[in-house]
């Protein structure tokens, strides 16, 4: 084992910078927003690891949009500044150096069209000057109500057309909307202007490694797929818990709510990963079409089962990282009367041959009591009669534990005997951690993302459909919610702690409980 894991970490350098290869088609990356919150923490950092490891084309530029008067040289300046904080600890200034040379500002309103002939222009010189050939990649890193109107002035100012062998790309951050309805005018909206094999909804979730490596783990091992299924998996947990609050993101989050910000996109997203069929490639819509089934397969929930099988939570006061903290409703930008949710868990099931009859248990929520994100799979119990007239009194459920952050790994318990003259039966736990074998690589979970849009990858971007049909699985839990103001006596749980007492119940009741981090 030893061995192993030393032979692991010394290609850790290698594995990683074989796995995604250097673009050879040049490009122009176009950011609206890039002097925003997300263009800082994600998207710079991500680029600069994709070019310390030179993974991005040769001739390769970044056009950035944004509604503050400044020049080019002006905005690098600004972006040198305040980039350190984002950056490795171990940056190479040389190659930040060469990058922040590649970034070119362009000041304009977002709804107008001039600000889009004078992008027109400033891209025909960034082409001719860096030889980036006319293929564009454009990158809404703004408000989600600016995706339509800004596709729409590109597709007027014709930059959204591929002529001569160039391509043209648009990727869009969440939300994909905020209903069923909403979603589907916006995919509409986009589809007057663009084809689909154009669009590249992003999901930052599905950038993780562990993400990406339950199909390895699930089609790659001949000893878990077997199993991977009603008749030995008793039931399925998913967990995303944020210890943070809303912080800055109070006006945001009033009009969304934890239900509308994870569950149709993060929490399905894994959903299906863990449950689809194999498909017959990893071709992008051979993918993208068993992770559509897996949504249709979702039992619709009538108005009382999310009654019966739906919690919803907001924050109170309570400690954070042993520190008092304040609840939802006191927070920036928060109604001191608020009714939106910052938890919320469900039961689902899914009717299909594979699935029927296992429930799978999601939950999301902040000020949670720590912040954890993982997929437990417990199998059915073992029949207890072999033991019945030893020491045993009961035999534990085997658990598969697939950890996704903040320490990525793989771990499964299981019963050993206990040395001694008795038979005694003790839970044992073999565990797999990322950073033992391959290594930490830096990482902000966008740059294979980033790579695949650039590559025309869309294996990790969700079609039109797949939103939708997300949208559909949450849509009569929004209509009930919404037809219950004041139901619940929020707030209901303390920050610090895993969350009110109704999502415990959603397990209890039917003899389970939530993993908890580790607690079965």
């Amino acid at each position: 084992m030893a061995y192993a894991r030393r032979k692991a970490l010394d290609m850790t350098a290698e594995h990683l910078l074989s796995d995604l290869p250097q673009l050879r088609t040049p490009c122009v990356m176009v950011i609206f927003g890039v002097d925003g919150d997300l263009a800082k923490r994600k998207l710079f950092p991500a680029l600069y690891n994709l070019m310390s490891g030179r993974f991005l084309p040769e001739r390769f530029s970044i056009v950035g949009l944004d509604r503050a008067e400044m020049t080019t040289a002006e905005f690098r300046e600004k972006l040198d500044r305040v980039i350190g904080d984002y950056l490795p600890a171990d940056v190479e200034q040389s190659v930040w150096q060469a990058l922040s040379e590649r970034v070119h500002y362009l000041a304009g309103d977002f709804q107008e069209g001039l600000t889009y002939r004078r992008l027109n222009d400033l891209l025909q010189q960034v082409d001719a000057s860096a030889g980036t050939g006319g293929n564009y990649i454009f990158y809404m890193a703004t408000i989600p109500g600016l995706f339509g109107q800004i596709v729409m002035h590109l597709g007027e100012y014709g930059l959204t057309v591929e002529r001569d062998g160039t391509w043209r790309r648009v990727v869009i951050e969440k939300p994909f909307g905020h209903d069923l309805e909403s979603a589907r005018a916006l995919n509409r909206e986009l589809q007057r202007v663009l084809q689909e094999r154009q669009i590249y909804r992003i999901d930052h979730y599905l950038g993780k490694e562990t993400v990406q490596n339950i199909l390895v783990f699930r089609f790659a091992n001949g000893i878990f797929e077997p199993v991977w299924n009603r008749q030995y998996i008793d039931h399925v947990q998913i967990t995303v818990a944020e210890s943070l609050g809303v912080e800055h993101r109070g006006r945001y989050y009033e009009e969304a709510g934890a239900l509308r910000d994870m569950v149709p996109n993060h929490l399905l997203q894994l959903l299906c990963f863990l449950a689809m069929e194999p498909p017959n490639s990893f071709a992008a819509d051979a993918v993208r079409d068993e992770k559509a089934k897996v949504l249709r397969g979702v039992v619709p929930l009538s108005s009382l089962d999310v009654l019966r099988f739906v919690a919803f939570g907001q924050y109170g006061p309570g400690t954070a990282e042993g520190k008092p903290v304040v609840g939802y409703r006191v927070e920036p930008h928060v109604a001191p009367t608020s009714m939106t949710e910052t938890f919320v868990a469900m039961k689902l099931f899914i009717d299909n041959w594979r699935w029927a009859g296992v429930p799978f248990y999601l939950r999301t929520g902040k000020r949670m009591a720590r912040r954890l994100t993982e997929i437990v799979v417990q199998f059915k119990r073992a029949p207890f009669m072999l033991f019945r007239k030893t020491a045993v009194d009961r035999l534990a459920p085997n658990v598969l534990v697939i950890r996704i952050q903040p320490d990525e790994g793989i771990s499964l318990r299981f019963d050993a005997k206990v040395p001694g003259p008795t038979v005694r039966i003790g839970t044992v736990d073999m565990d797999f951690q990322y950073a033992d074998y391959f290594g930490n690589a830096p990482h902000t979970g966008y740059e294979t993302l980033l790579h695949d849009a650039m590559a025309g990858d869309a294996t990790l971007f969700q079609r039109a459909d797949n939103i939708e049909l997300g949208w559909a699985v949450v849509q009569m839990i929004l209509d009930v919610w919404k037809s219950l103001p004041g139901a619940a006596a929020f707030p209901n749980y303390h920050s610090g702690s895993w969350g009110p007492p109704e999502a415990e119940a959603l397990l209890k009741r039917e003899g389970r409980e939530w993993w908890d981090g580790g607690r079965a």
